[in-house]
């Protein structure tokens, strides 16, 4: 009997003018084995990365489930998971409603592609402590995960705090943060479908340990993203840790940056993970243009290649 293994893939964000054909057709020639696919609602981005959409969800309809599966037939390329990172808990009440609403949508979207990961952020008031975003987020994320259960979709949250910028200050924009929070949430809302979309390269920056929580939550891991980072230590010694974040580190490619791949594969391999581990390309040194970001999903599949068999 042959074992499982690892996926390699990358985050569609980067290639935004591409068709979802054409994201596949670059993922096949490149070697991919899958992609996460972008599913914001069809409108202007408002942050980097963000308002992507390759599957444009509304209305979906049998002729647009045979379009979507036609594309994956032809290519081999699956679908790791549907993607969407808003901000459900926002201090504005309509986009937070907003967001949840499209979420739904796209759990169910999820469920008529035949695809089992939806990934996303938790959200947070970041005027607000974590405490205090507790009730609302208990309040607005159990139904939610409710329709994970009857759907049996598993619902992979990003680590990261998105509190890169002047309008994420102080608290962020993402609760699940740390695994302390993770305990706390988990034990409030236990279901196993809820879970971690888990990106090392956030723990890094926070002075973390970034390979323990793959031990401490393995049953709970249903996705990776694969992002390293730079700690630029000069710039920190300047402005200290209670600066915005992006003053003293960088989002860099796999192997460019302070995680070791290697021990993050094995553990990973240890811990029993055999699902997506998916390329989330923030480099602004590769952000150029078109040919530069194919060539930044391009140079990370060389480079993590050799940890996957």
């Amino acid at each position: 009997m042959s074992q499982k293994r690892i996926q390699l893939g990358f985050a569609s964000a980067i290639v935004p003018e591409l068709s979802l054909a054409e994201v596949f057709n670059l993922a096949v020639e490149i070697g991919y084995d899958c992609v996460e696919v972008m599913c914001w609602p069809v409108s202007k981005a408002e942050r980097r990365y963000a308002g992507v959409t390759h599957i444009d969800i509304a209305g979906m309809n049998d002729a647009k489930v045979a379009d979507v599966q036609q594309v994956v037939s032809e290519t081999g390329v699956t679908i790791s998971a549907l993607g969407y990172y808003p901000n459900c808990l926002s201090p504005d009440t309509a986009e937070a409603q907003k967001s949840v609403g499209h979420l739904k949508k796209l759990m169910h979207a999820a469920k008529q592609l035949g695809i089992v990961r939806v990934n996303t952020f938790i959200g947070r008031d970041y005027t607000r402590s974590v405490d205090d975003n507790w009730p609302r987020m208990l309040e607005t994320w159990r139904p939610i995960v409710a329709v994970a259960d009857q759907l049996q979709l598993r619902i992979g949250i990003e680590n990261c705090p998105m509190l890169f910028s002047k309008d994420e200050w102080p608290g962020g924009k993402n609760i699940a943060t740390s695994p302390a929070i993770w305990r706390r949430l988990f034990a409030d809302i236990p279901s196993p479908n809820l879970g971690l979309n888990y990106d090392p390269s956030h723990m890094v920056w926070q002075q973390m340990d970034y390979l323990k929580p793959i031990r401490d939550f393995a049953d709970r891991i249903s996705h990776v993203h694969a992002k390293d980072v730079r700690l630029d230590r000069h710039k920190l010694d300047e402005v200290g840790i209670m600066a915005h974040p992006l003053e003293y580190h960088t989002p860099k490619l796999p192997g460019l940056g302070e995680v070791n791949w290697g021990k993050f594969f094995s553990t990973l391999l240890d811990a029993g993970y055999s699902g997506p581990v998916c390329v989330e390309v923030e480099d602004r040194a590769y952000e150029g243009s078109l040919e530069s970001r194919k060539d930044s999903l391009r140079q990370s599949y060389r480079y993590l290649k050799n940890f996957v068999a």
